[in-house]
């Protein structure tokens, strides 16, 4: 007889029988498999005919689990994608269109479930709504804290620790903002969980180093997508993108073109053409034998600096900011750095959070800018994801990377359909600098 049985986030299977993705340990006697493919070892001993007791599972007791929420055509729509792939795949929506709730859709389904989350925020956001959507205590796994429910929710750091006593407890894994789970050691959480049921969901799939086609091995790859444009007016906010061109002060502009200059002049010296980030990268390695690279890539960081900080950009952030005075306005203000921030808090009165901000602060000001006591916030990349942020209709990206995905978080953020609102997010943008090219680069995320 063949027996499976879980082994401290792997499949021990007993009866010398060899199956798909499995090696053999003379230490225990049995092939061994990583919990992953637990599903595919059952599919293969059933298609094979083969008898055999399966004793993998210890399941968290659970009870029978409704939804009072009606969902959307779009949510009924991902969760008919999940059903036809067999409970395994990664949704693909825009922030602000509901992934929690498709989630606990199939959590009504599949149970019991682990929701992964990569911040305690989100860890607080989810059991809040597990508990108010089903009406049970939800379990948590963070820090010092382990309580096993029915649904539990862990971040990533907790369950990339407790994996192999975890592993074997639920049905359903649900990665919330899963494009961070090809990321070294996280992936090894898909592998010690032995879930027959696997989600993920996230607004940005895609990696800039190509992990993201590691989702397929991990929990099924892309099987349902929805546009930001194709929910535009419907489900999400119309929205218009302004995108501001200013110059640099004059003693800005030197000290870009002095320290521009340098690094391009070292670029022609050695014959070295950036094509994609993966020559950067070889630039950077260089800098570590070679003192004048590194000179080069610090000067580029000075111009850099100058480029995403001017202050030039703070006399149109006024302007900007007396246009959406109204009492019904709140503008969110993106920066990249939080010299920024603390400069744009003391210059313009405004709230401020970043990841040095406490949790209780960072919590108050949320909610005065959702009851409207506090008009504008001024943030640099900790609300890019992880934070359930009110309702607002102006963003403002004072300065930020190339990403595609730091644009579309910023732009969800101003996306919550309210009425008949029309959200407008502008880009201030140094002219004549890099920070040009970076623009470019992030808004081919939306097409408008």
């Amino acid at each position: 007889m063949i027996h499976l049985t879980f082994d401290k986030g792997t499949i021990l299977i007993k009866g010398s029988i060899k199956v798909p993705n499995s090696f053999w340990d003379k230490r225990v006697e049995a092939y061994r498999a990583q919990a992953l493919y637990y599903r595919d070892i059952k599919t293969y001993l059933d298609a094979s005919g083969f008898s055999y007791k399966d004793d993998v599972l210890d399941p968290v007791p659970c009870p029978e689990l409704r939804m009072n929420t009606v969902l959307r055509d779009y949510q009924d729509n991902a969760i008919a994608a999940w059903l036809r792939a067999e409970k395994w795949g990664a949704l693909v929506l825009p922030t602000g269109s509901g992934k929690t709730l498709i989630a606990l859709k199939a959590v009504s389904i599949s149970n019991p479930a682990i929701i992964i989350v990569p911040t305690l925020d989100l860890l607080d956001q989810w059991k809040a709504k597990i508990e108010d959507e089903f009406g049970i205590e939800a379990g948590t796994y963070c820090g010092d804290e382990h309580k096993l429910g029915p649904v539990t929710v862990a971040t990533y750091d907790t369950a990339y620790i407790r994996a192999s006593e975890l592993g074997n407890r639920f049905r359903l894994i649900v990665f919330d903002e899963a494009h961070h789970l090809p990321s070294p050691g996280y992936s090894s959480i898909a592998e010690m969980f032995a879930c027959p049921a696997r989600m993920g969901l996230t607004a940005t799939y895609e990696r800039p180093d190509g992990l993201h086609k590691e989702l397929s091995r991990l929990i099924g790859g892309k099987i349902f997508e929805i546009s930001v444009e194709s929910m535009e007016g419907v489900h999400l906010a119309n929205f218009d993108l302004k995108r501001i061109h200013v110059k640099l002060l004059p003693d800005e502009e030197e000290q870009y073109r002095t320290n521009y200059d340098a690094y391009r002049k070292y670029l022609s010296d050695n014959n070295i053409i950036l094509r994609t980030p993966r020559d950067f990268e070889r630039l950077v390695m260089r800098s570590g034998r070679d003192r004048a690279a590194r000179d080069a890539i610090l000067a580029r960081h000075r111009a850099r600096l100058t480029a995403l900080n001017s202050s030039s950009k703070l006399k149109t952030l006024s302007e900007i900011l007396s246009k959406h005075s109204g009492p019904d306005d709140r503008v969110l203000i993106f920066t990249e750095h939080n010299d920024l921030v603390y400069r744009i808090s003391r210059e313009f009165l405004i709230p401020f959070i970043t990841y040095t901000t406490r949790k209780d602060e960072r919590t108050a000001n949320l909610s005065k800018f959702r009851t409207g006591e506090y008009r504008v916030l001024v943030t640099s990349k900790v609300l890019d994801e992880g934070v359930d942020v009110p309702d607002a209709n102006v963003g403002v990206i004072l300065s930020g990377s190339g990403s595609k995905r730091e644009f579309i978080q910023r732009l969800g953020r101003i996306l919550r359909k309210k009425g008949d609102k029309k959200a407008v997010l502008y880009e201030i943008i140094s002219k004549s600098t890099m920070e040009e090219g970076s623009s470019r680069r992030r808004n081919e995320a939306v097409d408008k």
